[in-house]
């Protein structure tokens, strides 16, 4: 699968195949968050996160060891960025819909931004100063969508993306480790934590596991979340990383919200009201600004905010 050591740069030209390549990882992005706003119809949201991760642990994990100097940072990232994230984008994406939830996610761009200047003193500047402006005015925009019944589900998105920033620099002081095997055993990590949460504060697991084992589209929301959109995506991610600068590829990450937006409007029926498109327009702007004039990029072993 991946490699543990720097990425090679034989091609640096993006030709047909991989720009279609990358296209691909985008759209099932972007179309996992209809994935999971079909299931989340049945389960609960911590449960179905947990469910997420057992099973990418257990198609992952066989394949790869971890150093025992590697084990603790891990687990803390299956804390910060399995649970905080991951765990409370879902309990908001339950709360909202699914085109909101995918601008809320561009968030991490910017905070991963300001954490990068509070913690390691990289320079914002002016321009990239601006972007995150715009970014945050317009997630800001969204707290007026009518279809959002209260700033709650907002909120705990906010705070999902806030995780994650902070589990990019929780990889960064990892070292070097394969992206997949990072993916898969924090997984491993994850999953016990998020069904304690949920057997803590959510009820029903087991009807709504029993119901969801019975409805072909629910079974096919799961798939999609975990062969699609977990490992599937992520292979051709790390391969186009493997072959390409970052600059020539994350940007590509930025068509996600569109295709959310685009797939809640049309497969979900979600309003497409002034405030999503003025609100995710100012957002993904903001975060092109911070991306593309010397920005934050995620950290090549950290996987897309909200996917």
């Amino acid at each position: 699968m991946a490699g543990t050591g720097s990425p090679a740069r034989g091609v640096d030209a993006l030709n047909p195949r991989d720009v279609v390549l990358a296209l691909l990882v985008v759209s099932l992005w972007g179309t996992n968050f209809i994935a999971v706003k079909i299931v989340l119809g049945v389960l609960p949201p911590l449960f179905l996160t947990a469910l997420r991760f057992a099973l990418v642990a257990c198609v992952l994990v066989p394949f790869f060891r971890l150093r025992r100097d590697q084990i603790k940072g891990i687990a803390a990232i299956g804390a910060v960025l399995g649970c905080g994230h991951f765990g409370l984008l879902f309990v908001s994406l339950s709360g909202m819909d699914a085109a909101s939830a995918a601008i809320v996610t561009q968030l991490g761009v910017p905070f991963s931004a300001l954490l990068a200047w509070a913690v390691f003193g990289e320079k914002l500047g002016p321009a990239r100063s601006f972007g995150l402006v715009m970014a945050f005015a317009g997630v800001a925009l969204l707290a007026g969508e009518p279809s959002l019944p209260h700033w709650g589900p907002l909120a705990i998105g906010v705070a999902s993306m806030v995780c994650w920033a902070i589990s990019n620099v929780q990889v960064k002081r990892l070292g070097t480790i394969a992206p997949l095997a990072l993916n898969g055993w924090m997984a491993l990590f994850a999953a016990p934590m998020l069904l304690g949460l949920s057997l803590a504060g959510e009820s029903g697991q087991l009807d709504a596991l029993a119901h969801a084992i019975m409805s072909p589209p629910i079974l096919a929301g799961m798939a999609y979340t975990v062969i699609a959109s977990s490992l599937v995506a992520y292979s051709l991610w790390y391969q186009l990383l493997g072959r390409h600068p970052m600059n020539r590829i994350v940007p590509f990450t930025l068509l996600g919200p569109v295709i959310s937006v685009a797939g809640g409007v049309t497969l979900l029926g979600e309003p497409l009201g002034w405030h999503k498109l003025a609100g995710g327009a100012l957002t993904i702007a903001g975060v092109a600004v911070v991306q593309l004039i010397g920005g934050v990029v995620p950290c090549k072993d950290e996987p897309e905010p909200g996917t």
